[in-house]
């Protein structure tokens, strides 16, 4: 299969590795940035492969590499743009988070995608990890009983550095602030484990330290789910001096799990009221990881090649991504008006923060 990334930054070389992993044939890289296309394709050992393209213009990649599969990771907000003109010419799509900056460009992709019959995939990979995967198999068998409340906490560290490395880093326009660029990955985990039908939200966000920046940097919220159960928000790049966590939390009448590390990819608490002999597995469960990205792109490269091959939604599908997207622009939302936002919430984008801070 036919393989191209466009956009070749900090997260490209996840990319890569997950393309090389799953034997795609990689035709073509493209970014404005020739440097950047060249050093992650040199830190894979393929500077040298010819038949790899590079490109400025990703229009002009489609064109002339036809690509069947791609993967879009620029800023983010270009993502939209980029998968519509993508998905409009019947090329299968994997969009970074967020998937749209925006619920109106979501719905669009949402919406062409079904029309041109190709397959979106939202890049939430840390659904693969193994203790994610753990918990969720638990949930699926009734194991946690009702459900009573969850949450989710993203306590990491980005310094001034990490922001003037590029300059769309911390703007509403193409990015958002720490809960839509490093904490959608939790809470995303957080509402699909919760039963994904929001029926509130209530939110806060503030911009602490990060003063050369438009958007927050510290962002936390209540959530009411239809069926009952309740959860709280915690994400923030005010940590000091690194990455602290990411811990889920999952609280049942029959269950508590807590996964950690620095990207839910530990179970550091496992206990079930009918525990088994495979729960004792699970006690203290550590994958380990070169990064807080995890290794949740190769199995969700292979998840997209299958869908397509056996013409299947993806397992992170596009409504998948819109409903990460969705809380959050909730949150950012309730901050704006000062209330609780109920759901499904109308169209709403990141830009409509503009000057909140």
């Amino acid at each position: 299969m036919k393989y191209a990334l466009i956009g070749c930054g900090r997260i490209s070389t996840n990319h890569i590795k997950a393309a090389l992993n799953n034997h795609l044939e990689i035709v073509a890289v493209c970014d404005i940035v020739p440097e950047h296309m060249e050093q992650v394709l040199a830190k894979h050992g393929l500077e040298s492969e010819v038949s790899i393209k590079r490109y400025a213009d990703y229009k002009e990649m489609i064109c002339r590499a036809a690509p069947e599969l791609v993967s879009i990771a620029t800023e983010s907000g270009l993502h939209a743009e980029i998968a519509l003109y993508c998905i409009d010419r019947g090329v299968h799509v994997i969009i970074e988070k967020p998937m749209a900056m925006s619920l109106a460009d979501a719905d669009k992709i949402i919406a062409l995608a079904e029309e041109k019959n190709v397959k979106v995939s939202a890049c939430h990979q840390n659904r693969f990890n193994i203790a994610v995967q753990e918990m969720r198999r638990a949930l699926e068998a009734g194991r946690f009983g009702k459900l009573s409340h969850g949450s989710i906490h993203v306590r990491w560290n980005r310094n001034e550095e990490y922001y003037t490395q590029a300059p769309w880093r911390g703007t509403w326009a193409q990015d958002g602030g720490a809960l839509m660029n490093q904490c959608i990955h939790g809470i995303d985990l957080l509402r699909w484990m919760l039963g994904d039908e929001v029926e509130s939200v209530y939110g806060v966000t503030k911009q602490q330290f990060h003063h050369y920046l438009e958007a927050e940097d510290i962002g936390m919220a209540v959530v009411k789910f239809k069926n009952g159960a309740v959860a709280t928000i915690e994400g923030t790049t005010n940590v000091y001096p690194k990455n602290l966590e990411e811990t889920l939390y999952l609280f049942g009448e029959k269950g508590t799990v807590k996964l950690g590390g620095k990207s839910t990819n530990n179970i550091d608490v496992w206990d079930f009221a009918d525990e088994t002999d495979v729960d004792k597995d699970n006690k203290g469960l550590e994958e380990a990881t070169s990064n807080v990205y995890g290794n949740g792109h190769t199995s969700l490269f292979a998840d997209v090649i299958d869908a397509i091959k056996n013409d299947r939604q993806p397992y992170v599908d596009a409504r998948a991504g819109r409903r990460a997207v969705e809380m959050i622009l909730a949150i950012y939302k309730s901050q704006k008006i000062g209330r609780v936002v109920s759901f499904p919430l109308d169209d709403f984008a990141s830009t409509d923060m503009a000057g909140e801070f």
